[in-house]
């Protein structure tokens, strides 16, 4: 009887099924086990994602049917330029800037009346900057003069004229110091009601030749 080797397969040899199922086994168990080096191989070469703490989950895209919210605007402020004002001499006139600059704001309304008009008189157009101070003091004296000359007509007929000229007075008298002390510091000092007066004031006032 011809010998058989591990490595016949007639299929006639009542053996071969039973060789066939060892070596299918171990076949497999190889493959398993092959299989199983190459995932843990991969898994421990997969890049990692690290996640801090606290956990944010990631949003998704926007709704192209939702619009934007947009910023709000930020606020302008305009920057207030200060420019002190200095020690020389005004031509004209022969004084300080500074205080030719607080003069019409004394509150002393026929004085101070006189003073802004003469500088306006006397002053070049050149210095803008005292000229206009010189006019809108101007302006500002006729115009807390002409109300309180109001009142104080009123004020033998009503009681509130008379109360009114009182804190109307009082008023004016705290605003003409914190006018003077604004334009000694150089800070912007502007009376919105009264450009047209001041302008006029300025323009009609021609300086002396």
């Amino acid at each position: 009887m011809e010998k058989k080797t591990k490595y016949d397969t007639n299929p006639l040899d009542p053996d071969f099924p039973r060789r066939t199922q060892e070596v299918s086994r171990g076949t497999d168990e190889v493959a398993r086990g092959a299989e199983g080096e190459r995932t843990q191989t991969l898994e421990s070469e997969a890049p990692t994602r690290r996640i801090e703490a606290p956990y944010s989950a990631p949003t998704s895209y926007p709704s192209v049917f939702v619009p934007p919210t947009a910023a709000p605007p930020a606020q302008f402020t305009p920057p207030a330029h200060v420019q002190q004002p200095t020690s020389r001499n005004i031509p004209g006139v022969s004084l300080p800037e500074n205080v030719v600059l607080i003069l019409p704001y004394l509150p002393f309304f026929v004085l101070s009346i006189a003073v802004a008009a003469i500088e306006l008189y006397l002053v070049p157009r050149n210095e803008t900057r005292v000229r206009f101070h010189a006019a809108q003091g101007l302006a500002l004296q006729l115009a807390v003069a002409a109300v309180l000359f109001l009142l104080k007509m009123f004020s033998g007929v009503f009681f509130g004229a008379r109360l009114g000229y009182i804190l109307f007075s009082i008023a004016a008298f705290f605003f003409f110091i914190v006018s003077m002390i604004r334009v000694w510091k150089g800070e912007p000092h502007h009376v919105a009601p009264l450009d047209d007066a001041t302008n006029w004031l300025n323009e009609a006032i021609e300086p002396r030749k």
